[in-house]
């Protein structure tokens, strides 16, 4: 394991902040400048959907990564940088999930805005490759883009390190916005209740299971994993736009052959070309297990939200786990 602290900057709140130089104003800029409300700018869906939780109708909330943009590769724009300058308030999960942050941070005035990084009360886990399943050719990712993962940033995945990432948010809009701090502090209080019937609910269902391997296309589910005893076996790491190889992917066959896995588990927003056709070579079925990086605009309004993806999640593993 190793402690990973992310940078916490900040942190008075002395007025608006000032629009990046040569930037025009934006769609949400212009939505900021007419609201008294608290501006605050997530990252990607978990961030988003625990600080509404948190703010509720005390702020303005919004979301840079829509549903289907990746996360780990992800490079924002010019738009979105001044939409990060202009926010009171910038949460994002941590510097190994959003690696673009630290720079993007470096490159703008911080000064009047607090900067909440979710989990930096949390150890984040050493990545072990591909699950044990198979030889891996580094314990060190890297993507397209150059960026490496030498720790698992998926600490969302896990209800009660959850429950940790909204204390942290609330602690930070509490700071940010006194006026509405016992609010935030209040809002934390009660979800972080639906996160613990959440994780009660994960422990009961797997509880006597004699079964505890899952495979997954993208090795997204360690923190899970570990909470509650189960054992991750990935088909990719923890970037699901990377390939596994030739030689991983028969070893990996061989792996769900010998152990009678009865399904393989891809994520709705990603390719799964990769787990079909290891599904087809090896005779096991598909089932969707989403790490929640991003939830449609669509399924938002339809209702969809964390705990009810999770719930959902909670269902699929249930026809591996027994």
């Amino acid at each position: 394991m190793n402690k990973k602290k992310c940078t916490k900057w900040a942190l008075s709140l002395l007025g608006t902040a000032a629009l990046l130089a040569g930037c025009g104003a934006v769609g949400s800029t212009t939505e900021n400048t007419e609201s008294d409300k608290l501006q605050v700018v997530t990252t990607f869906y978990p961030m988003y959907d625990f600080t509404k939780q948190v703010a509720q109708d005390d702020a303005d909330v919004s979301m840079l990564l829509e549903a289907g943009m990746e996360v780990h590769s992800f490079e924002p724009s010019s738009q979105m940088i001044a939409e990060i300058q202009d926010a009171d308030v910038f949460i994002y999960n941590s510097p190994e999930m959003e690696t673009w942050v630290p720079d993007v941070l470096a490159s703008i005035d911080t000064s009047d805005m607090v900067v909440i990084c979710a989990s930096e009360a949390i150890t984040l886990l050493e990545y072990e490759g591909e699950a044990h399943a198979h030889e891996h050719e580094s314990d060190v990712e890297e993507s397209e883009t150059g960026h490496t993962h030498t720790v698992d940033p998926h600490v969302w995945l896990d209800p009660v390190l959850a429950q940790t990432e909204v204390t942290t948010i609330a602690e930070g809009l509490a700071e940010a916005d006194a006026d509405h701090a016992e609010n935030y502090l209040k809002n934390a209080e009660t979800y972080i209740g639906q996160l613990n019937e959440l994780d009660e609910a994960y422990r009961a269902a797997f509880e006597g299971a004699e079964n505890r391997t899952f495979v997954t296309q993208h090795a997204a589910f360690a923190y899970l994993a570990a909470r509650y005893d189960l054992n991750q076996i990935s088909v990719t790491g923890l970037n699901a736009e990377v390939e596994p190889s030739a030689a991983a992917l028969a070893t990996l066959s061989d792996y769900v052959k010998a152990n009678n896995i009865s399904h393989i588990y891809f994520e709705n927003n990603a390719s799964s070309q990769t787990a079909e056709t290891l599904s087809e070579e090896v005779g096991v079925e598909l089932a969707v297990l989403s790490p929640l990086e991003g939830i449609t605009e669509e399924d938002q309004e339809s209702g969809s939200d964390y705990i009810s993806v999770m719930l959902d999640n909670l269902e699929a593993l249930k026809q591996s786990i027994k």
